[in-house]
């Protein structure tokens, strides 16, 4: 039986239950919270916020969440395996990975291609083998391994940043076989472009989810990605300011007409903390919490004609078979 790695350990796959597939606990920008730790607060309190909502996330029937959290994102695995820790009912599936919309940290500006191009040299990029470490030996000292892997592609494009963490991400992939999840823009289509790099780079679709597709209403858009074997994250619902939640619904809805059920997978994106956004604006997404798509979406998606076997899915099946790699 094929096993998926959890924080607390590796899990079988049958044994995942409901999984929403991208769900962050904290997002953070890792400087800014080293040098000005005011809006973070006490650690103890942060802390029990975030295992009082993720409690209340097992109690509405969830089991598994992947948090897609990786450099660039503030991750900190400590943190997150001793929640993990305070609630053993929920399994959590952490990433290895870059996040970027535009250049690599500076940290890797000296190293492996760089060098390449300014010296001439053959140094293969750093970031392959810290993936691959994080996902074969675990993270930081920790023993937490990386379930899977994260790169992002937004309106700026395939820049040569994100072309290398892209690729970076691919090669990792190939070597482990642990699956990608791809942040994209799907209003400008960026998903096109990830799907030819990841392409080149030997990556099957099936693979590959591509993160953010349900903020996309182009249902000709979606169902080609679809119909070339991509999964849809359509994992956004709460965020409701370029869109609305009947929007997000009832793109799941029509993507379920065309038969697409067996390609998409449901989350929020949602975080206990996010420092990216002013606290006093956090009032305008009040639907933006782990409990939405319990309490609000999957019941509209009923009303309006989703079966419980296309939920079941969207909701278990899909993200068992991307996690397993079935």
């Amino acid at each position: 039986m094929a096993q998926v790695e959890t924080v607390r350990g590796p899990v079988d796959a049958d044994a995942l239950g409901i999984t929403y597939m991208h769900e962050h606990i904290f997002t953070m920008s890792a400087d800014m919270q080293l040098n000005y730790p005011d809006e973070w607060g006490d650690e103890e309190v942060r802390v029990a916020d975030a295992v009082e909502k993720l409690s209340a996330l097992a109690a509405s029937g969830v089991s598994t969440i992947v948090d897609p959290t990786v450099v660039g994102l503030g991750r900190y695995i400590p943190r997150i395996a001793r929640i993990a820790d305070l609630v053993p009912q929920l399994n959590i599936v952490v990433a290895t990975g870059c996040y970027t919309y535009n250049d690599v940290p500076f940290f890797f500006h000296h190293r492996g291609p760089a060098l390449n191009e300014a010296l001439g040299m053959d140094v293969p990029d750093p970031m392959v083998d810290l993936f691959i470490g994080d996902i074969e030996r675990g993270i930081a000292g920790t023993g937490v391994k990386a379930g899977m892997l994260k790169c992002a592609i937004d309106t700026p494009g395939l820049t040569r940043g994100v072309e290398r963490v892209m690729r970076a991400v691919a090669k990792a992939h190939v070597q482990t076989g642990v699956p990608i999840t791809v942040h994209t823009h799907p209003e400008s289509q960026q998903g096109l472009i990830a799907a030819k790099l990841l392409d080149e780079e030997g990556v099957d679709p099936r693979r590959v989810v591509l993160g953010h597709s349900g903020d996309s209403t182009d249902i000709d858009h979606l169902s080609d990605l679809a119909s070339r074997g991509f999964w849809l994250g359509m994992d956004r619902f709460g965020i409701n300011l370029a869109t609305t939640f009947e929007s997000r619904a009832d793109t799941v809805i029509a993507m379920c007409e065309r038969g697409f059920a067996e390609s998409m997978v449901l989350s929020h994106d949602a975080s206990c903390y996010i420092d990216w956004i002013d606290p006093n604006l956090m009032p305008m997404l009040p639907d933006w919490h782990y409990l939405h798509l319990k309490n609000d979406v999957i019941p509209y998606l009923q009303e309006h004609g989703v079966t419980d076997a296309q939920l079941h899915a969207m909701l278990v099946v899909n993200p068992r078979n991307i996690l397993a790699g079935k």
